[in-house]
């Protein structure tokens, strides 16, 4: 099953902080690359489009995004 956060579909309003529960692990995990941005908006067009095909240009930002962050190290 999917963990919270990485559904097609947010429950927690954008900008919103830590919730009650606490922030998803992958989302912080995420985040501290930098890339965090670039993923939220690869999550936003597969809940608006609910096909990976259509969301090329998001997908191939944030595999770059983190491509980069990965040469840094």
């Amino acid at each position: 099953m999917a963990q919270a956060g990485h559904t097609w579909s947010r429950a927690a309003p954008q900008g919103r902080g830590e919730d009650e529960e606490g922030e998803d692990p992958l989302d912080s995990r995420i985040a501290r690359t930098g890339c965090l941005e670039r993923h939220r908006e690869l999550q936003e067009c597969m809940e608006h489009w609910k096909d990976w095909r259509r969301c090329q240009e998001q997908l191939r930002a944030f595999g770059a995004c983190m491509a980069r962050r990965e040469r840094r190290e």
